[in-house]
């Protein structure tokens, strides 16, 4: 059983849970309120839960220690994009307590963000990593988190717009530098992560069986990827390999890595200003090293390419991320446009069907008045 007693002008209650004394002020100066937020805790007691003076102290600074060793743990490839969040939500939430972490004050934290001028998206993952947060709280054992707070998240705008024309692709090879011509004509047909193309290591290819695989782990979504190579990206291998012959007789130590910097020492690094420079060359304006994946997906499901095929190469796990990369182009809608005509055309010169009645006695009744 339970108690209430005074320190000073206050009153306190006293229970017990597993045998275990409970302290704790009601901070009140009423008696009637003391008894009524001891029953709250006694409440609480008889239906299993921890009292709440348990998640009083816990603050959301102890929260996010545990998320990140989670990442760790897990070995999770977004452990960066997950410390920079955390750190985001620092600044707000810092010196909060988990009861404080509240509907309303998370919505004060998006119009703060807003105000700052970000984007829906990148609110949006801050948001998740909250998420995140507060659940696996409520998961520990003991829980350090005892209800989760509706988490309101924006609207953005994700359909992905950028790609290239074959065109335009041809354009931009001719301008960049030889050392990256095979690495984005790769890209261009496998839609791969850049990353992935940029580890990939001689070990993986099978030249004579035409296979290039990534294992599990290696990739993004920790699934095995195998791309069976076409007469051009063979060419495009059997070309890096030449020059890998001749950097061995010119330098002590060659790399593994099958597409190689300018010197010839290291895999590809940063070329983001080969990158503009060939594009302002190419006249096609800004564009990104990921319109590649775009354009990969969206050239493989025109060719007539099974969708889940498609999703096996570009390596895409969920339908709903392929659906924002299988986007249509401007010369889609013209040729949907030329296909729509064309079939109206042959609606107009098809002659209305006429049907031959023959007389009978009623026709000619009928006729007749």
């Amino acid at each position: 059983m339970g108690s209430i007693y005074k320190r000073g002008a206050v009153f306190w209650i006293q229970y017990y849970r597993n045998g275990k004394p409970y302290r704790e002020t009601a901070k009140t100066k009423k008696e009637n309120e003391a008894k009524r937020f001891l029953k709250i805790r006694e409440g609480e007691i008889a239906n299993g839960k921890i009292p709440g003076i348990h998640f009083d102290k816990v603050r959301f600074n102890d929260l996010t220690d545990d998320f990140l060793a989670d990442y760790r743990i897990n070995e999770k490839k977004s452990l960066a994009k997950a410390e920079r969040s955390v750190k985001q939500l620092k600044t707000f939430f810092d010196n909060y307590r988990v009861p404080e972490i509240t509907t309303p004050i998370i919505q004060k934290y998006i119009e703060k963000r807003l105000e700052d001028g970000k984007e829906n998206a990148t609110v949006n993952r801050e948001l998740s990593a909250l998420k995140r947060i507060l659940n696996l709280g409520a998961r520990q054992t003991p829980p350090k988190v005892d209800r989760v707070p509706y988490i309101p998240m924006l609207k953005e705008n994700n359909v992905r717009k950028g790609f290239f024309e074959h065109s335009d692709f041809i354009a931009l090879r001719e301008a960049l530098p030889e050392y990256l011509k095979g690495f984005v004509t790769f890209a261009y047909k496998s839609g791969w992560r850049v990353s992935e193309i940029e580890n990939l290591k001689w070990s993986q290819c099978d030249l004579e069986n035409c296979i290039v695989r990534l294992e599990s782990g290696e990739t993004k979504n920790n699934e095995a990827r195998t791309v069976y190579l076409d007469e051009e990206l063979k060419a495009v291998f059997l070309k890096e390999k030449e020059r890998r012959k001749e950097l061995a007789r010119k330098l002590d130590k060659i790399s593994n890595y099958v597409f190689l910097n300018a010197d010839g020492t290291e895999k590809i690094g940063d070329f983001r200003k080969s990158w503009a420079s060939a594009c302002t060359t190419a006249k096609i304006g800004k564009k990104l090293v990921h319109d590649f994946r775009r354009t990969a997906v969206r050239n493989m499901v025109r060719a007539g390419i099974p969708e889940r095929v498609a999703m096996q190469i570009s390596g895409h796990k969920t339908r709903s991320v392929f659906e924002r990369y299988n986007i249509v182009s401007e010369t889609d809608l013209k040729i949907a446009s030329q296909k729509q005509e064309a079939y109206l055309q042959t609606q107009i010169s098809t002659k209305p069907l006429t049907v031959e009645v023959f007389p009978t006695e009623s026709n000619k009744q009928s006729v007749a008045k």
